[in-house]
Order: C-alpha cells, then structure tokens, then sequence
C-alpha cells in the first residue's frame, strides 16, 4: 500500500493507484479547493521531494510518482514524455480536475508542457522549473556533465533527498534518461496557450539562462524568474523564493 510522503505532519492525505494505458502513476492529494497545484517530479524523483514545496501552497495539492519513480510500478515499457502526459490527463479527467496549476521539475518540465499542450482544458497556469532538455544539450555526456556540476554547488538535502530517490529509480533508468533525452519539449512550447511561469536558478546548468529565455520567446504569454543562489533544486532545498514565486503566479 503506499505510505504518505507528501502532506505535512498533521494534515489527512489520500494516496492512491491510478492505471491507465499500460501504466500507474501515485497520487498523494491533500487540501481543498478548486484548481489545485499539481506536482510533477524530475528523473530519478517522486513525489516526496516536494515536501518542502507542498507546506508551502495553499489550497489543494496532489503530489504524482510517476511510472516507475518512487512508489509507482514499473512499467512494462517506458513511457515518452507525450504518454506521461496523456496519463497524468487521464488520471485529472478521472479525478474531475480541470483547471490545475501545473508544476513541473527538470524532467517533469517536459511532461507538465506536453500536458498543456496536448490536454489544455487540464491546465489553466504552468510552472516550468528548471527546465530541461535543451536543444544543445541532448547527449548524456553533456547532461552527465552538468549535472555533476549542479550537485557540486548543491545543499545537502538536495543530494540526500536526491540520492534516496535515485536509488529507488529502478533497473531501468538508462531507458528513462533516453526518453528524455529524445524529447523536442520546444514543439510543445510552441502549442502552449495558458499563462506559464519558468523558473531556474541563477545557478543551474542544467537550466541554462539562453534556454529559459528561449522557451519565453516560444510560449506565448511566459515570463522567467531566476532565483539567486540556488542550482537545479529550486524546489527541493531552501524553497521559500521559488513557492513565493509561484504562489504570486497562481494568483
């Protein structure tokens, strides 16, 4: 049975399975209200790396593990980005959740933006944070690069909590890291209609700031926010600019 993860110490939670497609995502929702902030996780995540984050909104919050990342099963075959998407609508339009606040980190960027492009009436506000995979940059050596140079400059409790997620990411994350590299998430940008925030740290690399400006260029109605002294895990340690921020934007 998955456990809660998520929700703040005293606060009910419902965690569930949902199966769609040939795969199974977990969500953990607690609060009330209508357009709910949805949180999408990067490769290697799940769900609980957005604990900080979710003290922090208010209203509803429903936390995903996506297929095969932290409590999710694991497919029989891994998902692209676009079928990611199309379950994470399926399991909204199962819910009745139409409307939502869309947060995606790193890898989770790229599904939240085929989400709204591919299913707008899910999506009223997206928040890109740390976005990845840029155009020059889709060679693993490349990503392996920075991000070991991202984890160099990172707080503790993003490599703890990082670290422990990775472990769980099962046999197949070369597979998965693939589907991400493959992925053109600027076709998507160019559909996405709703308003959208991006989001990096002034010192992501794996986030890099020509990337950023270029999805505003692409998105009609985007503006970017960089937030100081922090690298890709904006919304894992030291959240406090990065919720701000977003709480602002979902206002």
């Amino acid at each position: 049975m998955p456990e809660r993860l998520l929700a703040p110490e005293g606060v009910a939670s419902r965690v569930e399975e949902f199966a769609y497609g040939g795969a199974a995502l977990v969500a953990e929702d607690f609060g009330s209200g209508g357009g709910p902030f949805v949180l999408l996780h990067g490769i290697g995540m799940g769900r609980s790396v957005f604990a900080p984050l979710a003290e922090r909104l208010t209203g509803q919050v429903i936390g995903i593990d996506l297929p095969g990342f932290g409590e999710a099963p694991e497919p029989v075959r891994t998902l692209t980005m676009e079928r990611h998407a199309d379950l994470v609508a399926a399991f909204l339009r199962d819910r009745g959740i139409a409307g939502a606040t869309v947060i995606g980190h790193s890898m989770g960027s790229q599904i939240a933006a085929e989400l709204a492009a591919r299913h707008p009436d899910a999506v009223a506000r997206l928040v890109l944070a740390g976005p990845t995979v840029d155009d020059g940059a889709r060679r693993p050596v490349v990503q392996a690069l920075r991000l070991l140079s991202d984890l160099l400059g990172e707080k503790p409790e993003v490599l703890w909590r990082g670290g422990r997620e990775y472990l769980r990411g099962g046999p197949h994350l070369r597979r998965k890291i693939r589907a991400t590299l493959v992925h053109r998430p600027e076709e998507a940008y160019r559909r996405i209609a709703c308003p959208t925030l991006v989001l990096r740290g002034d010192r992501d690399p794996l986030a890099p700031a020509s990337w950023c400006e270029r999805i505003v260029s692409l998105i009609p109605d985007a503006t970017c926010v960089e937030i100081p002294d922090h690298g890709h895990g904006t919304l894992i340690s030291d959240v406090a600019p990065a919720a701000d921020a977003i709480l602002s934007f979902a206002r």
